[in-house]
């Protein structure tokens, strides 16, 4: 091999080489912009519990915060999420509109994870919980968009909520948070209610590290290489 083919070569590596370290450099940024985040969904979880009325649901800082709310779900405006799953197990998830006493405004309880072989079909009327209800949880932003509607028979699902197709197709204002239910012993069984998503550095650290470690591996493959063509 001619010695421009080894320098081209060895060029070759050494731009994997920068790629690999840029990507690590990558994950790295994203990991601080992850602990960032972090920081402020702890303080948020840590502050007192606000108490979710007409008045503030509209209030941008809801977003993580621990909260509670009063009022009846209408059940006759459930909202099937398909496609889930729960510890290997297909299924979908129940969330229900609770509606403010005396109101024509409400806001939206993830109740939980309900078992189905499809991930789709399930019969909901035997989970209704009627009258006054108290629910408490962390409020999470109602995302918009994407809510890829289905209708299949008499029952509509959703790939995931979405504040505008959902607002549009019920009979009254719509808070832009819902609150996902924290589990609770005294509530029945099903839908299973679930823990709020875990607080971390996410998979960011590991793949920095893998990153770094293709771009070292790629340097020594590569001067191994330039001197075995170079004994040749």
């Amino acid at each position: 091999m001619s010695t421009r083919a080894r320098l081209l070569l060895l060029a070759s590596f050494g731009l994997v080489a920068l790629v690999c370290l840029r990507l690590a450099f990558w994950q790295l940024d994203r990991l601080h912009q992850r602990r960032a985040a972090n920081e402020v969904a702890l303080e948020a979880r840590a502050a007192p519990v606000v108490t979710l009325q007409p008045a503030n649901m509209g209030d941008p800082n809801l977003g993580g915060r621990r909260v509670r709310a009063i009022g009846h779900y209408d059940h006759t405006h459930d909202v099937v999420l398909r496609g889930k799953a729960y510890k290997g197990v297909p299924g979908v998830e129940i969330v229900s509109p609770l509606v403010f006493e005396e109101d024509r405004r409400a806001v939206l309880v993830h109740r939980g994870f309900m078992p189905t072989p499809d991930a789709v079909t399930v019969q909901t009327d035997s989970v209704r919980e009627f009258g006054k209800v108290r629910v408490e949880g962390i409020a999470e932003l109602v995302p918009s968009g994407k809510g890829n509607r289905l209708e299949r028979g008499l029952r509509t699902t959703w790939a995931r909520l979405d504040l505008a197709a959902l607002s549009a197709s019920m009979p009254y204002q719509l808070a832009p948070v819902y609150i996902r239910q924290s589990p609770d012993s005294a509530l029945p069984p099903f839908p299973r209610r679930l823990e709020a998503p875990p607080i971390g550095d996410g998979p960011h650290l590991n793949y920095a590290i893998q990153w770094f470690a293709f771009a070292a591996m790629t340097l020594v493959f590569g001067i191994v290489i330039w001197h075995q063509r170079r004994e040749q």
